[in-house]
């Protein structure tokens, strides 16, 4: 069993691109609280290449959500580097969009408002009629239609989910960074929002870096999984997903390679979690 980043070897954690869009060298994190380090993120290095889709799997604090807050700009290693388009990760990262669990819409505001938003902060020189135009489409593109006048305590779940990624969408970020955003859906919606992702992932060619506790929604959503150990977290083993693009993510559960990736990689995922538990 392979319990050490160095043992997985460097041609399974890259991309195998020379210039990814995404680089981790040898990053380390440590949080002191109250005169107290912890050490959360310990000599980590990964590559992911333009349109790859990447999932991070582990148990809670082995630093998933660090690796995500500093390819975003907003934590610094404590040691080694992060690069974004080939350059070091300095400042906050506009050119990657950042979805979370949590929603964070405004209530006052409705869907519509919500969406336009970015563009209000960010584009003042594109006019009103071009805001009005890039809304209706993004919206139309994300299954929003129809619901451009409601508040977010109007909407379902779903709905709020894809008025969060529509969001994000608007501005044109060549990159996602998803921090669990489909954790708090039911079955039936996450499978819906597994599609629309993935779909839309493929069309507009983006790069996706996707932190989830479900081995089997990274399955069947990633070109490649990274499991992590237990803090101080580590790449402990990386796994390319076979299962071809386009790809149905209602019936891949059901084919058997699924199956046999789900068994690999939930074998070398258990003793970790068993580990967090025991912090």
């Amino acid at each position: 069993m392979m319990d050490e980043q160095s043992t997985v070897g460097r041609a399974v954690v890259s991309a195998g691109n020379a210039d990814p869009k995404i680089r981790v060298r040898d990053v380390s994190k440590t949080f002191s609280v109250r005169g107290i380090d912890t050490l959360a993120l310990q000599s980590t290095s990964l590559d992911v290449a333009q349109g790859e889709f990447v999932s991070l799997v582990g148990p809670s604090g082995c630093g998933k959500s660090t690796i995500l807050n500093m390819i975003a700009g907003l934590l610094s290693p404590t040691s080694g580097e992060v690069f974004y388009g080939g350059a070091p990760v300095r400042a906050l990262n506009g050119r990657a969009g950042y979805m979370t669990q949590k929603d964070t819409l405004l209530p006052w505001r409705t869907a519509e408002a919500n969406i336009r938003l970015p563009l209000e902060l960010a584009c003042r020189d594109v006019s009103q009629s071009q805001i009005r135009d890039r809304v209706a489409d993004i919206m139309q593109l994300v299954g929003l239609t129809g619901f451009e006048k409601h508040y977010p305590a109007e909407l379902s779940g779903g709905m709020r989910k894809r008025v969060s990624l529509a969001r994000i969408l608007i501005y044109e970020p060549e990159t996602l960074l998803m921090d669990e955003p489909f954790g708090a859906l039911d079955a039936q919606l996450k499978l819906l929002m597994h599609d629309l992702l993935q779909r839309l992932a493929q069309q507009r060619k983006m790069t996706v870096l996707f932190v989830t506790h479900d081995l089997a929604e990274a399955i069947a959503l990633s070109d490649r999984v990274f499991v992590m150990s237990a803090r101080p977290g580590r790449i402990r083993v990386a796994r390319e997903i076979p299962l071809g693009r386009p790809r149905d993510v209602f019936t891949v559960r059901f084919v058997d390679t699924f199956s046999h990736l789900h068994e690999e990689l939930w074998h070398e995922l258990k003793d970790e979690v068993q580990k967090g538990t025991d912090v």
